[in-house]
């Protein structure tokens, strides 16, 4: 049984290179992988994830013009700041509406705020969250991630959102870096530079979000920085300023390979047990949380853009 499921999980990771693969068919693959045969590799799942989406954004970098980066991450810079604290405000307080304990809605509350499971694994460390509460959190916004991977670009086209709106949007309120990608890349490579761009801004965030959940729960904080973001723009000042011509297509054709493979992985990554750990309450948070920020950020994207 072993062997078979490492057979079709190789199988699959193949399709994903191919171009009838999009990253929602490898998000929605690897949920039906997971939830019938499950992971072969569970243990090295996670890493692996991490490692691949990294390398995949750093990749894009060689994709986009550096004027533009710093343009995109200026647009989005006062959305950022909005979205992040009314989002941990408002996680707050319904958090202690629904009596939901604090540490979940924080976590669910940072997830969504800036950047899905990696925010959750910086801030969960730093006030001791359970595994319960980390399955929980990372659970919520897992399963909202993936709808939003899907709904999000319907949505863009039924309100005839230009590239650059939806980009602005998808970054402020899809939940993680993975899913953003995926969706903007699906609208367009317009949409696509500007969310990435937008949304490794918004990760950099990261840091004084640990250092105030640090002040605010009394514990001492272990910094995580997202290095990965600093080699984007090496990438994209190496595109920018480059006297050789290099195959540039092929590098950012590669990355999204890697990323359409990620979302694969993601979605394997997923059990029974975790879903089944996400209680009515937290989801609803997780919910309310999701929809706040969509709806508000749309209206100020599509008024402001």
């Amino acid at each position: 049984m072993h062997a078979l499921r490492v057979a079709l999980f190789a199988a699959l990771v193949l399709f994903c290179v191919t171009p009838w693969a999009s990253p929602p068919l490898a998000l929605a693959l690897g949920l039906v992988f997971a939830l019938t045969l499950g992971h072969p590799y569970p243990q090295h799942n996670s890493k692996a994830t991490k490692l691949l989406l990294q390398l995949s954004v750093i990749l894009l970098g060689f994709g986009m013009n550096l004027a533009k980066v710093v343009e995109a991450g200026r647009t989005g810079f006062l959305f950022t700041i909005a979205t992040i604290a009314g989002t941990l405000t408002l996680g707050w307080l319904a958090g202690r509406a629904m009596g939901i304990d604090h540490s979940t809605a924080h976590l669910i509350s940072s997830g969504t705020a800036i950047c899905g499971g990696s925010a959750i694994a910086a801030v969960g460390p730093v006030i001791n969250a359970t595994d319960e509460e980390m399955s929980v959190s990372l659970g919520t916004v897992f399963i909202l991630n993936s709808i939003a991977l899907f709904v999000f670009p319907l949505i863009g086209h039924r309100l005839g959102m230009t590239q650059s709106e939806f980009g602005v949007w998808a970054a402020i309120a899809i939940h993680d870096t993975s899913s953003v990608v995926g969706a903007a890349s699906k609208y367009g490579a317009e949409a696509l530079a500007i969310a990435t761009t937008v949304k490794l801004t918004r990760a950099l965030w990261i840091v004084p979000l640990t250092l105030a959940t640090a002040f605010f729960f009394k514990k001492s904080a272990k910094i995580t920085i997202p290095w990965f973001i600093l080699w984007f723009v090496v990438a994209t000042i190496i595109r920018t300023y480059s006297p050789m011509t290099l195959p540039w297509d092929a590098i950012v054709k590669a990355a999204r390979i890697g990323l359409t493979i990620t979302l694969f992985l993601i979605g394997a990554g997923l059990s029974r047990k975790s879903l089944a750990r996400v209680g009515a309450r937290p989801l609803l948070l997780g919910i309310l949380l999701w929809i706040s920020i969509s709806a508000v950020s749309l209206f100020a994207v599509m008024k402001t853009l």
